[in-house]
């Protein structure tokens, strides 16, 4: 392997892609370890160090002999990929990276047990979120992009949508608020503590119950009665 590694960098390459990635893998590691180096806090050492052999790869199916050695070749090809990566990455929060590393595991296992990309559904399932948390997980790991507001707007994105009320959404919105409030007054002391904690302090039964010093089952029934009174209000 030395051998072949001295031969590669001393004379201009003729050996087939595969025997030129594997004498020239180590000097893929020694400019990842250069690089992490300067950057140590950006990215990971491995994460380079992948971004290196494909990028060696690259070079070496794409190589032309054109009286230059190959070593130069590749390793300016291994460079700049690290360091185009680490300019995506400067858009990212270190917060973002961690994201983005724990989602990329996941996704390698999932592909491996499935024998195909997994879906949104699966990763969320697999990263124990909901869809929602997911894909804002999701979306920290993308790196932010430099675009102009008038090539990146669009009337049908969901980022450029009105969601305020308007004048008569947010009068009816006040106007239902008065009325829960007037309802509210007329139940029972009881009742109205026990739809404070259960809708407002998110308490489940049991916990109304050991602080009302009553079963959850009694709980149920005045939360059921509450609520059909409320309905019966708000019908009239």
């Amino acid at each position: 392997m030395l051998n072949e590694a001295l031969t590669a960098y001393a004379a201009p390459q003729t050996a087939n892609p595969a025997r030129l990635i594997e004498a020239h893998s180590a000097l893929v590691r020694r400019i990842a370890w250069h690089v992490h180096s300067r950057m140590s806090s950006a990215i990971e050492v491995e994460d380079l160090i992948q971004i290196g052999l494909v990028a060696l790869v690259e070079a070496a199916q794409n190589f032309e002999e054109r009286g230059i050695a190959f070593a130069p070749y590749a390793a300016t090809r291994i460079r700049g990929n690290m360091v185009d990566a680490l300019r995506r990455d400067a858009r990212m929060g270190r917060a973002g990276m961690a994201n983005r590393r724990y989602l990329a595991a996941i996704r390698a296992r999932l592909e491996q047990e499935y024998m195909r990309s997994p879906s949104d559904a699966e990763m969320a399932h697999a990263a124990g979120l909901d869809p929602a948390a997911y894909h804002a997980m999701a979306a920290s790991a993308q790196p932010v992009g430099q675009e102009s507001i008038e090539d990146s707007y669009s009337d049908h994105d969901m980022w450029f949508a009105d969601i305020s009320d308007g004048a008569d959404t947010a009068l009816e919105k006040e106007q239902l608020r008065a009325a829960l409030i007037t309802y509210l007054s007329k139940l029972s002391e009881r009742e109205a503590l026990i739809l404070q904690l259960y809708f407002v302090e998110e308490m489940n039964l049991d916990e109304i119950g050991e602080t009302l010093g009553v079963g959850a089952a009694r709980v149920c029934q005045i939360k059921k009665a509450a609520l059909d009174k409320m309905r019966s209000m708000m019908a009239d």
